[in-house]
């Protein structure tokens, strides 16, 4: 109910007649409105009642009345007696029919239930001119609980002057909702104001209960709170603008319940109808039982390659090539099937029990296999078989090869109990060869109990050996170094009379065997274990080492995002790589620009053969090349930093030493792994160097090759002998015989330290190429950057000794950082500059004071040119007023960066020194 509105009369019933009187009137406002007044006020013992028409409850439960009034004041009114009030009563009374009839009793006992004494703010003392009530009150009050059809509201004035001018009776429910993927519905609010109503939900459409039960709790406010349990969009259906579960479309699907979104089907693989929980694989591939619904479908792989035996009378060893397909799966792995056939080859049986695979004869990971207990003067069939995770889905036979072979040796159970061994001597050995040891003990006991033998020559003859047993050997040279390491152990039979080893030895040696430094070698072969890099040059087609080096990305995979660069043969981008089954990752690409011939796309994919040979920490990693579409690419891991001098301009003076440390140990770490691999990098610097988001530092640009043959405009390369030459960087034995070897590198990694220690300062400064060349003929070497310890600077000048033979290895390097990481202290003492330098290269990087004529040019060439104004607008407006400055001045005139404020402070320094000196112009 709601007389706001009412234009006609409204009906109450107001007893006694002479009470309540309904009469028109105006709002505060001027709106006509239907009121209730009384204002007996003068007669005593007032009884007023006002019973409004019956009110339909309509399932409330709590019932809210506004009620809109005005009440005079009473000592307002002249001769007012005592009787006068300023408050009046609202009661109700519930019933679940219409009263017929009110009789006096009905009054007068008054059945109803009271729910307040209602007095007013603000009361009027007079009404205007125009007829309106002034100073309207309104006040809420609420009942209940209420439980039947509907109720009456009463008002009882007992003698006050006053006017109803309105009565809005209403409840408060919590509207309907969708909330959490639920619908809930509309609720009426408890019975009292801090009753909380429970209201069940139900799922929308193509959604699922996650927690049960689900539900929402309205308060006495109508407001929805406390959701409990949720629903979730189903398998195939994502969420769409907040409470909609929609049909993921065709060429989508979403496998699983929940709040995720429909993905694209992966590669090989489609969905042809809406709302698809999995994409079927396309004709020929396959998803494993381990793989996820969001994996890629992946296809068989193709048969192994190459295979080869080495046959030794009744054992056999069988190494092959892994397929060129791989299905786009990395879980290849081989299994041998034996078979023993008759001469003719008619007719085969599967081997013997006894037979023995060494490692196994089924999920072997490696591509080598030793056979041994085989039957003497027997033809043998032998199918290696490919097989990935889904070779069990494809209803054809595994792809492999097949080779057969005859053993040689007369009587399966020989009772040999001695074996001669030979082996192939070293092809670069460091010195003369003294002789070769050979360790040999029963696979079964321990490395501890072997035996070790002497021998002159590359054949020993073993004896009293248990037939039937597994022994394990090794084999190591002896120089004048000292010994090196076997690279790797082999098993074989008791019942062998003869084997050959087939193995590469290692004849790396322990410095600290060396007789004396002169007789120490210089170059050594890989250590163990350690693959040597392979030159891809010296491939016939070079085409053959980007096969077997770098792996083919389907260009799918691969989202060019933005610019970010350009190489020497087209633009490098930043882009995103998903590969199948894996994260996707940020990536830098670098393409072939169009227009290409040949020769440029075989020197531009070089670098990827050998990136591609290198895995390391601290050395850029190859993701793979696109070459089946163009653009051609080259796909590397993503260096948020960017390249290690333009990183150490950008953040002058805001690293610690030992942060410095840390990033040139990394820098050593990988190249020491290129050492140990024989390559040779040629063009170190910190332009070469590539920075992550972690401070990591990895070495990259393997293209000088390129450079030595190539004209190029690069300012940091100069012709030398007919080739490109990054002087201030190499060595002079590099520079003057083209002499590249992990010695020149280790010239150019001091470089890099210094690069390092000034914050990308330019090598040698100003100097022309030239000069640099001179000046080290001259036994000129760079002074130690601002603040660089005295530790530092000497590991520098020990990469710059003139004879290579005597620079450290980067072996040593590593081991010298370390040891500075670990003991900070030792990096406390900084290296002092002379203030008068004894020859005129001494120290380029602090200026002669005397040619600057005035505080802006002398800002400019120390690099600080960003304060010009912080100096003149502060007066310090010459270089006599500049040579008196302190820290303190600096900090006042706005150069906060403490790197900042050591560089000038060292200068304003030198400049003092400068002025002393006789003939100074300062």
């Amino acid at each position: 109910m709601d007389t706001r509105v009412a234009t006609a009369e409204l009906g109450w019933t107001a007893y006694p007649n002479s009470g309540w009187e309904e009469v028109s009137g105006y709002d505060e406002n001027l709106n006509t409105i239907r009121t209730y007044q009384v204002c007996n006020v003068f007669e005593p013992s007032q009884n007023n009642w006002l019973l409004t028409t019956f009110i339909d409850r309509r399932g409330a439960q709590r019932i809210y009345v506004e009620i809109r009034f005005t009440v005079r004041d009473c000592s307002s009114i002249p001769n007012v007696p005592g009787s006068c009030k300023e408050t009046f009563n609202l009661y109700y009374y519930e019933t679940d029919a219409v009263i017929a009839t009110k009789g006096t009793a009905f009054w007068m006992e008054a059945p109803y239930l009271k729910v307040d004494t209602i007095a007013a703010d603000e009361s009027f003392s007079q009404v205007d001119f125009g007829g309106r009530l002034m100073k309207v009150n309104t006040e809420v009050r609420s009942f209940g609980p209420l439980s039947k059809n509907g109720f009456y509201l009463a008002f009882q004035d007992y003698g006050a002057c006053m006017s109803l001018l309105s009565v809005r009776v209403f409840y408060k429910k919590c509207p309907s909702v969708v909330q959490n993927f639920a619908i809930f519905p509309e609720t009426m609010t408890g019975a009292e104001s801090t009753s909380l109503v429970i209201a069940r939900g139900i799922c929308i459409p193509n959604s699922e209960e996650v927690d049960v039960p689900i539900k929402l709790y309205c308060n006495g406010d109508g407001e929805w709170m406390v959701p409990i349990g949720s629903c979730t969009c189903k398998a195939g259906f994502e969420p769409d603008n907040g409470n909609v579960c929609r049909a993921c479309p065709p060429g989508t699907f979403k496998s699983t319940q929940g709040p995720g979104l429909c993905l694209q089907c992966p590669p090989n693989s489609r969905s042809t109808a809406e709302a698809a929980t999995v994409c079927v694989c396309r004709n020929g591939y396959y998803r494993g039982d381990a793989d996820q619904p969001d994996a890629p479908c992946t296809s068989v792989p193709s048969s192994p390659r190459n295979v080869i035996s080495i046959v030794n009378e009744t054992s056999v060893i069988l190494e092959w090539h892994s397929p060129r397909e791989t299905g786009g799966r990395d879980d290849v792995v081989y299994n041998i099937v034996c078979k023993k056939c008759r001469a003719d080859q008619h007719s085969c049986s599967h081997c013997d029990d006894n037979v023995d695979f060494v490692p196994r004869q089924l999920g072997l990971t490696e591509t080598r296999v030793f056979i041994s207990n085989l039957w003497a003067h027997t033809l043998y069939s032998f199918e290696i078989q490919a097989v990935n995770g889904v070779s069990n889905k494809s209803p054809y036979p595994a792809q492999h090869v097949s080779i057969d072979i005859t053993t040689n040796q007369a009587g399966k159970c020989s009772t040999m109990n001695s074996f001669t061994l030979s082996w192939p001597q070293p092809e670069q050995p460091n010195g003369i060869i003294l002789d070769y040891e050979l360790r040999y003990y029963e696979k079964d006991h321990a490395e501890i109990n072997s035996t070790i033998l002497r021998s002159q020559t590359n054949t020993a003859r073993v004896e009293g050996l248990r037939p039937g047993t597994v022994y394990v050997v090794q084999v190591r040279a002896r120089t004048v170094a000292g010994f090196g390491k076997g690279k790797e152990r082999f098993i074989f039979h008791g019942s062998s009379s003869s084997i050959l080893v087939v193995l590469e030895l290692s004849l790396r040696a322990d410095m600290s065997n060396c007789p004396s430094p002169l007789g120490c070698p210089t170059h050594f072969s890989g250590s163990p274990g350690m693959k040597i890099y392979i030159d891809p040059f010296t491939y016939e087609d070079p085409n053959e080492a980007v096969r077997e080096f770098a792996k083919e990305i389907d260009v799918s995979t691969v989202k060019i995002e933005e610019v970010i660069g350009a190489g020497e043969f087209g633009e490098v981008y930043k882009g995103r790589l998903k590969l199948p089954g894996k994260r996707e990752i940020y990536v830098a690409i670098k393409t072939l620009k169009a227009g290409y011939v040949e020769k440029q796309r075989r020197d531009f994919l070089s670098e990827a053969s050998i990136m591609g040979q290198f895995d390391h920490p601290n050395i850029i990693r190859l993701e793979g090349v696109v070459t089946k579409s163009r653009p051609v690419m080259i796909v590397t891991e993503f260096m948020e930093n960017g390249a290690l001098d333009s990183f150490l301009r950008q953040n002058d003076g805001q690293f610690t030493v030992i942060q410095l440390v840390g990033m040139m140990r990394g820098i050593s770490a990988g190249m020491k792994y290129l050492s140990e691999i024989n390559y040779v990098h040629r063009d170190l610097a910190a332009r070469n160097i590539l920075v992550n988001s972690n401070l990591v530092c990895k070495v990259s640009d393997f293209g000088l090759s390129r450079y030595l043959q190539d004209d190029t405009s690069d300012p940091s390369y100069t012709s030398s002998l007919g080739g490109k030459i990054p002087v201030r960087w190499t060595a002079p034995e590099a520079i003057a015989y083209r002499k590249f070897t992990s010695a020149s590198d280790v010239w150019s990694y001091g470089i890099v330290m210094w690069e390092v220690m000034s914050f990308g300062e330019r090598p040698y400064w100003d100097m022309s190429n030239q000069d640099v060349i001179n000046a080290i003929e001259q036994d000129y070497r760079l002074p130690p950057p601002m603040d660089c310890p005295s530790a530092l600077h000497q590991l520098m000048l020990d990469c710059w000794q003139k004879d290579r033979n005597v620079r450290p290895r980067f072996t040593d390097i590593v081991s010298t950082l370390d040891k500075m990481i670990r003991n900070p202290t030792s990096l406390k003492a900084v290296a002092n500059i002379p203030a008068v330098p004894s020859q005129p290269l001494l120290d380029r990087s602090i200026p002669d004071f005397n040619t600057f004529s005035s505080v802006e040019d002398w800002l400019t060439a120390i690099k600080m040119s960003q304060y010009r104004d912080n100096f003149l607008n502060s007066g310090f407006t010459s270089l006599q007023l500049v040579a008196q400055m302190t820290s303190e001045d600096l900090l006042r005139i706005g150069v906060t960066l403490a790197g900042h404020q050591k560089k000038i402070l060292s200068n304003i320094q030198s400049m003092r020194v400068q002025m002393s000196q006789p003939g100074s112009t300062l």
